[in-house]
Order: C-alpha cells, then sequence, then structure tokens
C-alpha cells in the first residue's frame, strides 16, 4: 500500500470520482479539487506528495496552477493530463517543469506507472517544517524562548506581524507557525517573495488581474489576497516591494479592499497579513526603500529572529531535528552528531544560520558511511570556516563574516556604550552620531530583544548583564 497522499484536480465530476476511485484502489490516499483556486487552497494547507491535474478548467487551469506550484512549492511533484495529440500543451507543461504529463483517454496501467515514478522520485516527508516541529526547530535556549512566548501570545490575534532576521533564520516557518496558531489555520497560508517577482508583474500578482487588463492578460486572474481569503498572506522580503506597490498595498490594509488591475470594482478581503525582511526596516526606511507609513501599518508587532551564532546552546536539539527529518527524506539511518563535530559546529560563525546548518547536515546525511556524522563527511571547506572565533581585543569589535550591516552597527553600538560605562552622551561623540540617534537606536534595540535595559537611569550607569 502506498502512503502517499495525492490531491486530484478535475472540474468533471465523474473524471474526479474515477480518478479518485482508481488512485484509492491502488492503495494511495486521496483528494480531490474542483479547479485551480480550489486545488491551491488544499496545497497550502497540507501539501501531499504529488499533484495530478487536468489542464482545461475554469477560475484557474491546471497550466496557472502548475505555474503557481512552481512559485510556491517548488519541487512538488505535478503529473499533468493534456488533450490527444496537442503538442502545444506538453510543450508548456515541460517549459513549466511538469514532472510529467499524460495524454487523453488515460490508459490505467501507464498512469499507475508514471505517477508512481513521480511519488518515488521525492520524498514521502514534506521539507518544511509541519504541525508543532516548529516548536522543536526553536531550540530551548532563554532567547528562543521568548519568542516562542511572543508567537504563543500574538498568533491567535489578527494583528500583523513583521518578522526580521538574517537569511536562513526561520522567517517563513515562524510565518507558517503563526498561521497554524492562529483562528485561520483551517484556511490557506499564502506566501510570495517580493524579490523572486518581477515590478512589471508584482501589482499583478498581489491584487490579480482582468482579462485584457494588460498585453499578455488573456483570462481573469486571482491574485494572493484573493487567493488567501480568511487567511494568512506572508510577504516575505517587503523592502523589494516597488514603492507604489507599497502604496497601493497600504491602502488594502487600511480598507480591507482591493481591485484587480484593470477592474472598475473593488473587492473586501478578509486577510491577516504577515511581512518579513532580512534587512532593518528602519534604515530600509532611511533610504527610501520602504515605506514609513507602510512600515508603521506592518509592525503592529516585531518578531526578530536571532542569527544561529547568538544561540548556539541551541545546536544540539537543531541538528537532532533536522537529522531525524532528512533520514526520513533520504531513507537513512544517521545517529547524531561525532563529539568532535559538535565540537567543531559550536565554533563556527554560521553566517548562513539555520539553512546552512540543514544543508551541511544533508550532505553529511548522503554520504555518511557510520552511524555517527565524523568530520570527514562534512564540505571540504568547512574546516576554515569553522576556525575558533578570537574573543574581542581591548577596544575593538569581533564581526564575524556573513554579519548583516545592522547587526554589526548594533555590536559597535554596544561596545561603544560598554566602553563608556554606558555613557551614552560621551558614547555617541565616540560614535560621530547624535545623542538622539543613539537614544532611537537604543529604543529599537530593547523593543527588538536585542540589547539588555540598562541597570540604573542615568548617562553613567553600568550595563546590566
Amino acid at each position: 500500500m502506498n502512503a502517499a497522499r495525492i490531491l486530484v484536480v478535475d472540474d468533471e465530476l465523474h473524471e474526479r470520482q474515477g480518478l479518485a476511485e482508481l488512485l484509492t484502489a491502488w492503495g494511495y490516499q486521496v483528494e480531490t479539487a474542483n479547479d485551480g483556486l480550489q486545488a491551491l487552497q488544499k496545497l497550502n494547507q497540507d501539501p501531499p506528495q504529488a499533484v495530478l491535474t487536468d489542464i482545461r478548467m475554469p477560475r484557474m487551469d491546471g497550466l496557472e496552477l502548475l505555474a503557481d506550484i512552481r512559485r510556491r512549492l517548488g519541487a512538488l511533484p505535478v503529473l499533468v493530463i493534456t488533450g490527444q495529440g496537442s503538442k502545444e500543451a506538453a510543450i508548456e507543461c515541460l517549459r513549466l517543469r511538469a514532472n510529467d504529463f499524460i495524454e487523453k483517454p488515460i490508459r490505467g496501467e501507464e498512469l499507475r506507472q508514471r505517477l508512481a515514478d513521480v511519488v518515488s522520485a521525492q520524498p514521502a516527508a514534506d521539507s518544511r517544517l509541519a504541525g508543532g516541529e516548529e516548536f522543536e526547530f526553536l531550540g530551548g535556549s532563554p532567547l528562543m524562548e521568548t519568542i516562542r512566548h511572543e508567537l504563543q501570545q500574538v498568533a491567535p490575534t489578527s494583528a500583523s506581524v513583521l518578522i526580521t532576521g538574517e537569511s536562513g533564520t526561520g522567517k517563513e516557518v515562524i510565518a507558517r507557525l503563526l498561521h497554524r496558531l492562529s483562528p485561520r489555520r483551517e484556511r490557506t497560508f499564502v506566501a510570495i517573495n517580493c524579490a523572486a517577482i518581477p515590478e512589471s508583474l508584482m501589482e499583478s500578482e498581489i491584487f490579480g488581474h482582468e482579462k485584457g487588463a494588460f498585453t499578455g492578460a488573456q483570462d481573469r486572474r486571482a491574485g494572493c489576497f484573493e487567493l488567501a481569503e480568511n487567511g494568512t498572506l506572508l510577504l516575505d522580503e517587503i523592502g523589494e516591494m516597488p514603492l507604489p506597490t507599497q502604496a497601493k498595498l497600504l491602502r488594502v490594509l487600511e480598507d480591507r479592499r482591493i481591485r484587480r488591475l484593470g477592474s472598475k470594482s473593488e473587492l473586501p478581503v478578509n486577510v491577516r497579513v504577515l511581512a518579513a525582511t532580512n534587512k532593518d526596516p528602519a534604515q530600509a526606511v532611511a533610504v527610501g526603500q520602504l515605506r514609513q507609513d507602510l512600515y508603521y501599518r506592518l509592525n503592529v508587532f516585531h518578531l526578530h529572529l536571532p542569527p544561529l551564532r547568538a544561540h548556539l546552546e541551541d545546536l544540539p536539539a537543531l541538528a537532532g531535528g533536522l537529522l531525524q527529518r532528512l533520514n526520513q527524506r533520504h531513507q537513512r539511518q544517521v545517529e547524531g552528531l561525532a563529539p568532535e563535530v559538535l565540537a567543531r559546529f559550536s565554533r563556527h560563525a554560521w553566517p548562513g544560520n539555520v539553512r546552512e546548518l540543514r544543508n551541511v547536515l544533508e550532505r553529511a546525511v548522503i554520504i555518511a558511511d557510520s552511524p555517527m556524522v565524523q568530520m570527514r563527511h562534512l564540505p571540504a571547506d568547512f574546516g576554515a570556516a569553522a576556525a575558533p572565533l578570537p574573543e574581542d581585543e581591548p577596544g575593538s569589535v569581533r564581526v564575524p563574516v556573513g554579519t548583516t550591516v545592522a547587526e554589526a552597527e548594533r555590536l559597535l553600538i554596544m561596545k561603544t556604550l560598554a566602553r563608556e560605562n554606558n555613557n551614552k552622551t560621551r558614547a555617541a561623540e565616540k560614535l560621530g552620531i547624535s545623542l538622539k540617534t543613539l537614544q532611537n537606536k537604543l529604543k529599537e534595540y530593547q523593543a527588538r530583544g536585542a540589547a539588555p535595559p540598562p541597570a540604573a537611569s542615568g548617562n553613567s550607569a553600568a550595563l546590566a548583564p
């Protein structure tokens, strides 16, 4: 019996039911959708191991569905059913990176074999963390316990949340957890990376468009807000969104209404909006990349994810959880890390954060020839990158390669304050900034938990430990 779940998408009831019965008889778990829009809702809630879709459907056809899957879910296997002799459709399927296509009339044994091929080529477990695993992913350090507490506070609300942190710290994982802990958990979660969409297509992707709205708009298309109706929308890399689109987004957030490109009417929307960025949002506002009014509108609640080097005590738990899931993905049985590997990991700066840790472990799991990850299983250049990090010399600040400019600025400010016994006036003079700028920076750091409050008031108070 196959444990894999398959989503069957077809607008014809009898075709859909027939395919579902056939796949069930072969041992698959089957869900169905009557068009691309309904399929996307189910995909965002709980992705299956493969999708089997017809092409011709109302609202959103199979090719549009395939394109959306590639944008949102990456390598999820998709097998497309095409009309007999439709060369153009077959070419388009290949261009959109369908795993396979099968022509009508469908021959049962051929479908069975091709479906088995695309499913077996992918791991049964989804690469994203699911259910309660995100809590394990966060680790148990005091720093991450604070984030867990903040998550539990804000998740049940409809407040907008701004998630910041370096690349690879798990911002989308946190966004998905916010959704799963919210009353909207049964609705759709939609994630869009603003940095990956051409500027000319940004508004269409977010707000949708009507047929004929621009050259190439051959059909009406729902945007991300419509797809996420009653659910959650994550706008990743919000600082990369063009300023004109930011202005329209601000209006949508305030009025809760959208207008598709080319439409004369507005549609009400009920969507919780989350935003994420690997940049310092205040700096992005200062340089004109992010509208200040949009920043304040999104920053109702701020979650800042620290870099991995700031909570290295979580490494054993993180590595253990990742090894467990990578073993499932690659059908391996790697039990853990050799002591010398864990020691080396603890001295590494991890500029790529948890994503880098996952990639290093995945390579090790693939080539491991022993129950434990050994030094020989690490990348050849990992030793140099993981050299011991020296302590700060007096009057200097150690900044590992890969540290963001915003984090380097914070380290410099905090070290200067410590050197000046927390005298803000003298520290501001040393840093070459105004006292007000320094005070604003400190308020920002304290708000996101990146700086301890002073032990006492006054310019000469010592820093709290």
